[in-house]
């Protein structure tokens, strides 16, 4: 099993007292998607669930559209290879070549909101599923419960799958929240479920264009955040009917767009 965590000596500074003590950091790794022989992304992450980031990397991409396409994952210490069945042919130009993400700016060089379109993000039923506020005051706590590792590094983002009920369905952790999206993503697919219409996604941090779009072309209807949106995330969430809510957190949130499916 590949490690997320690495302990490693620290002075530790209280005050004037100087204490040497050992710290846990959460593991940042390269992670290399091929498919077949061929390189469509590196990303930085948190080893641990790397067949369902690559996985979920190339489904939010567009790239693929279901795992009846696949015909084997193969991971070894930093890489996965997807392998497909014959006949079977990826759409390997919404990428560019060399493709690059990390940690820190996420996919850079993004489309824009009619590319999005374009490329299959669905415009959702404008009135389902509906959400209690209550079960909305609830998530926070709901994911805090669940994230092991950051509770030993304090540096990971979380991101999580519940249904409308405020049943958790799932929860990943990363160093990147957009590597924990699509984790908690490709786990959805790998087990044959692409179409996420009563499921809302919750995240840590802020809530980018990037994760608005990796909703959508989940069939996500609603994502909540801890933090902020940005204006292109509500911009996009607005014309594909999302429910995009943020500052999730201390029994207070903001609606930025589908105010119609909270209660």
């Amino acid at each position: 099993m590949s490690r997320s965590i690495l302990t490693v000596p620290v002075r530790k500074i209280d005050g004037e007292a100087s204490t040497a003590v050992q710290d846990l950091l959460a593991i940042e790794e390269p992670l290399e998607i091929r498919i077949g022989e061929k390189t469509v992304s590196i990303t930085m992450r948190t080893p641990g669930h790397d067949r369902e980031l690559a996985a979920g990397f190339l489904f939010t991409e567009g790239i693929l559209q279901d795992s009846d396409q696949i015909a084997g994952v193969a991971c070894t210490k930093n890489s996965v290879t997807v392998e497909l069945k014959a006949g079977v042919e990826a759409d390997l130009e919404r990428l560019q070549r060399h493709f690059y993400t990390s940690s820190s700016c996420g996919v850079c060089g993004k489309a824009s909101i009619e590319a999005l379109r374009m490329q299959g993000c669905p415009i959702l039923p404008k009135d389902s599923p509906l959400v209690d506020s209550a079960v909305v005051h609830r998530l926070p706590e709901s994911i805090r419960r669940e994230q092991s590792v950051f509770d030993r590094t304090g540096g990971l983002h979380a991101a999580a799958l519940f249904e409308n009920s405020g049943k958790l369905v799932l929860l990943r952790e990363d160093v990147g929240r957009h590597n924990a999206v699509d984790k908690v993503i490709g786990a959805e697919m790998l087990a044959g479920r692409t179409a996420s219409s009563n499921r809302l996604l919750f995240v840590s941090g802020r809530a980018s264009f990037e994760l608005v779009q990796k909703a959508l072309m989940a069939g996500i209807p609603i994502l909540a955040a801890v933090g902020a949106p940005s204006s292109l995330a509500v911009e996009t969430a607005q014309r594909f009917n999302m429910t995009l809510l943020g500052f999730v957190r201390e029994g207070r949130f903001n609606i930025y767009s589908g105010a119609q499916r909270v209660q």
